[in-house]
């Protein structure tokens, strides 16, 4: 009991728990935005393995870090380009073709950086964001080290959730976006081209995809490693079903997983081999597939999520 406190009490889990967030943050806001206008994005897994890549050999070439980040995103939204060619213009499975660019875009990736970078030995490094120390905030003791010493991309990232959250429920572009998802043809009726939404927001969604890769290289880490994303994407697939299509939700969803993660690290630390550490590895998975389970019984999916859309007909 003792030891479980001690690791609660510890602003360094709280620290870990926003650095952990912050690519599922970003990857499920992306995703959620292009399911909210109908289309499903099963490319993420492969989009932010791409920005990974990408943004850190943006800044390996020289490019700032915020260069390095903007890079992401536009190879992102080329993949959601892509993606919405397949499944918005040409009517293909949102499945196959999300299948696809997720296969597509981890290979390519991999060939450039090879291409680009030879690795002999130890893969090559760039300096990645530091943590802000703001003034006031980074000193209160616990609060500051747990929540106020954040890497720049991390603030940008909650602020990202609660602005996306503004958009879709308070805005006319956010309740396009919503009719797009919902009725395209009754969206069609008031003058909304619903294919126009569904291609901004897979290609929004898909450059937040890039983002959230690119900060594990140029933020969490400073390399790049074809297997660095690790079913992150896999993961906010699901975090998107947690939150039931909603930012707000979606935040503390990311939150909720990352925190499990984090503490299952402290406490197979603390434990010492006393427990397989297999065991510790499942939690955070298997608390996540629970808390799914519960929530996912009053998500209420967008009513033309996977359905091609035409115009004029119905």
């Amino acid at each position: 009991m003792n030891t479980l406190v001690d690791i609660l009490a510890s602003a360094g889990l709280w620290a870990a728990v926003l650095r952990i967030a912050t690519p599922l943050i970003l990857g499920t806001l992306g995703a959620l935005l292009s399911e909210r206008s109908g289309v499903l994005n099963l490319g993420i897994e492969g989009i932010m393995t791409f920005g990974a890549m990408i943004g850190w050999l943006a800044v390996f070439n020289g490019a700032d870090l915020w260069t390095g980040l903007l890079v992401a995103a536009l190879g992102g939204a080329v993949f959601g380009a892509l993606h919405a060619l397949l499944t918005v213009t040409l009517g293909l499975s949102q499945h196959v073709s999300g299948l696809g660019v997720t296969l597509f875009a981890s290979s390519f990736a991999y060939y450039v950086f090879r291409l680009m970078v030879p690795v002999s030995g130890s893969p090559p490094t760039v300096e990645p964001f530091q943590p802000i120390n703001i003034p006031g905030l980074s000193d209160l003791p616990f609060i500051g080290p747990a929540f106020f010493t954040q890497t720049a991309p991390t603030y940008l990232a909650i602020v990202l959730a609660l602005v996306l959250a503004y958009v879709l429920a308070k805005t006319p572009l956010g309740l396009a976006v919503r009719m797009a998802g919902e009725n395209p043809h009754a969206a069609e009726a008031q003058g909304v081209n619903p294919m126009v939404m569904r291609y901004g927001a897979v290609i929004a969604g898909s450059a937040l995809m890039g983002v959230g890769g690119a900060f594990l290289t140029l933020s969490a880490f400073n390399s790049f490693f074809p297997t660095m994303v690790q079913g992150r994407g896999w993961i906010c697939i699901a975090l998107v079903v947690f939150a039931s299509w909603r930012p707000e939700r979606a935040l503390f969803g990311a939150l909720l997983f990352a925190f499990f993660d984090g503490f299952q690290l402290r406490l197979q630390t603390a434990l010492d081999g006393a427990v397989p550490y297999q065991i510790f590895l499942m939690i955070p998975y298997i608390l996540s597939i629970a808390a799914l389970a519960v929530m996912a019984r009053r998500a209420r999916v967008p009513q033309a999520l996977m359905q091609p859309y035409r115009r004029g007909e119905r």
